[in-house]
């Protein structure tokens, strides 16, 4: 069996990093050692998820108010990382949106939310940050998709839609950048405990995915043996509840 890598002292940044599954995911990597940027949309979000991140280890932490929908302001995000903590390692997109309705009562503007969002807000972070990967001569970009991207249902049209695509870039994108020794992963979880689509975290908390078991994966693949690459994994509940 291969040696582990280390991420000790790496740098992060994590889209949607102020709650869910990517304020799990940052605060799994400040407890490795990595210094970790998260953005979010609100600023009393990020302040409050600043110091539950701060607490799960020593490593530094920064708060950056971003749309990932908006290149500019996550190419500043990036910068600012960069800025602050002297190069990029590691990119988590995980900033995404549920809006769930029938494709005839969806209106134009929540299909525009949930594409910009899910995957035009990869491809601008995914492009903001691959010249600084590749200055520090390799790193890991992780895309978080979900099992909807290859199990469609009804009145997840525009979901599943984006998950689909966010399944193929990231596919296309890892054929690009392997001999840059960027590595690029997705994954595909099944049903999380949050309150993504303003669910409710505590129905169904004790059979679904608990964010934190995402974010192990999430570690897991960082420090996987550099020789090989687990490019897609997906993660179901063991058991759930049966219909």
């Amino acid at each position: 069996m291969g040696d582990m890598e280390s991420i000790r002292g790496k740098v992060a940044l994590v889209t949607g990093g102020s709650r869910g599954i990517g304020l799990a995911i940052a605060r799994a990597l400040v407890s490795e050692g990595v210094s970790v940027s998260v953005t979010g949309l609100r600023d009393a979000t990020l302040s409050a998820a600043r110091s539950q991140i701060e607490s799960a280890g020593p490593a530094a932490v920064e708060t950056l108010r971003a749309d990932v929908r908006q290149y500019e302001d996550i190419a500043r995000a990036i910068a600012a990382t960069v800025g602050r903590f002297g190069g990029l390692d590691i990119l988590v997109n995980n900033a995404g949106v549920g809006i769930f309705s029938d494709v005839a009562e969806m209106t134009p503007a929540q299909w525009s939310e949930i594409i910009d969002t899910n995957l035009t807000g990869v491809f601008n972070a995914c492009h903001a940050a691959i010249p600084h990967l590749r200055r520090r001569g390799g790193g890991s970009i992780i895309n978080i998709s979900s099992l909807s991207g290859t199990n469609p249902f009804p009145h997840g049209a525009a979901y599943c839609a984006s998950k689909a695509g966010l399944n193929a870039f990231s596919e296309s994108l890892m054929q690009e950048l392997r001999y840059d020794d960027i590595r690029v992963s997705y994954v595909m979880p099944g049903s999380v405990a949050t309150q993504f689509a303003q669910g409710d975290p505590a129905k169904g908390a004790d059979w679904k995915v608990a964010p934190s078991e995402v974010a192990e994966v999430v570690i897991h693949l960082l420090r996987h043996p550099a020789r090989s690459l687990p490019s897609r994994v997906e993660i179901r509940p063991t058991k759930p509840v049966k219909k």
